[in-house]
């Protein structure tokens, strides 16, 4: 085994946790699809084997972009913008619906969809982390910096915020901490949500004004979401996904129930995306979920000890944003799972079924590993210079 990771550059850490997250996905996709099976029918196998052909994808794609060089990743950062935002207009007008939500994009022939916004996050990280480095003696010009930065982020957040509310928002900030790392005036930026907010609130009006027009067509989930949370916390029918997430991370205890021996995962939506925190409780128990917990932070660490040695910013920039990016997605299915926040649609990278968002995180860590494997050879001829 030893001997393939020769073939594996960039930090050893990150390949391990990564392999051992992408194969274990598989043991807890195939135990936490039963209602899946209920609703659409076929075995628990069918879904297995789709779930390795992501995996076997995303690999494939992590390793041929950790032996490119970093510089192509800015070179071709407009290119990625431009074909995030093409395909966030494609899946506005023309998206394939799945529970009344049009996020995806279904692949002709093979049966498969692709979730545009998965896309669009990374898209935006790697364009935006080119613009800091490109525009930073010019951020004072509202013309020559504030526009050209900002401008991506309203147009992605805004094309994605129909349809998937918490990603706009989660990717919002996300951006907003890179902007902050990388020196943008802080008045601007409080202008900038200040705008966000008053053109929300507008949409918001629009919609309520004009139902016909049905602007947000998920607003009323979004809604009873945050109005079950706050004011019918203990109610069991406007709670029952909530209530039955932290009921099942109670019946995990400390050891779990055992692999396939969990019995809440069966009335879970998406207990395989959405609800996988509770579902991996309740079958490995709060010790595996420890360990899960401090797998993702050394993750995290790893990858801003890549960002700080890095002597090239915009490296910098789209380490933290990933970094940050991968952090924020787990910790919010967690704080989901364990009723700290209202529900929402993140999954937890890396190990729950999805295929685009499965494959944008190995396209991510790619990346990452590109960075720390320049850093390494850089490091090589150093010392063999001295």
């Amino acid at each position: 085994m030893i001997k393939y990771f020769a073939y594996l550059k960039g930090d050893r850490a990150i390949w391990v946790i990564t392999l051992i997250l992408l194969a274990f996905s598989l043991v807890s996709v195939y135990s936490f699809v039963p209602i899946l099976v209920k609703i659409e029918g076929g075995s628990p196998f069918k879904y297995l084997f789709k779930h390795l052909i992501y995996v076997i994808i995303g690999f494939i794609a992590m390793f041929w972009l950790h032996r490119k060089d970093p510089l192509y990743f800015s070179r071709f950062a407009r290119l990625i913008f431009y074909a995030s935002v093409a395909l966030l207009l494609f899946t506005f007008f023309f998206g394939t619906k799945v529970n009344d939500a049009g996020r995806w994009i279904r692949i002709p022939f093979v049966g498969l969809t692709f979730q545009s916004s998965d896309f669009a996050k990374l898209g935006l990280i790697v364009y935006l982390s080119r613009l800091l480095v490109k525009k930073k003696d010019k951020f004072d010009s509202w013309k020559e910096g504030f526009g050209p930065v900002m401008f991506p982020i309203i147009v992605i957040c805004g094309l994605i915020f129909k349809d998937n509310f918490s990603t706009a928002f989660l990717l919002f900030c996300i951006s907003f901490l890179v902007l902050f790392l990388g020196k943008f005036p802080i008045s601007k930026m409080i202008a900038t949500i200040a705008g966000g907010v008053a053109l929300a609130a507008l949409v918001v009006g629009l919609h309520l004004s004009l139902p016909q027009l049905n602007l947000l067509p998920r607003y009323e989930t979004w809604v009873n979401r945050i109005t079950n949370k706050l004011e019918n916390d203990k109610d069991v029918t406007a709670n029952a996904q909530a209530m039955n997430a932290e009921l099942a991370i109670y019946n995990g205890k400390f050891f779990g129930q055992g692999v396939g021996d969990g019995k809440l995962k069966e009335y879970l939506p998406e207990a395989y995306a959405d609800f996988y925190y509770s579902s991996f409780v309740e079958e490995f128990g709060s010790l595996s979920a420890i360990i899960l917990v401090f797998l993702y932070s050394i993750l995290l660490f790893r990858i801003i000890r890549i960002a700080l040695k890095s002597d090239k910013l915009f490296e910098t920039y789209l380490c933290v944003g990933i970094g940050i990016l991968l952090l924020t997605q787990a910790t919010v299915n967690m704080m989901v799972c364990t009723g700290i926040f209202p529900v929402t649609g993140q999954n937890m990278p890396l190990l729950a079924m999805g295929g685009s968002a499965l494959i944008m995180t190995c396209v991510a860590i790619g990346m990452i590993q590109s960075i720390a494997y320049r850093q390494q050879k850089n490091n090589k001829i150093e010392s063999e210079a001295s």
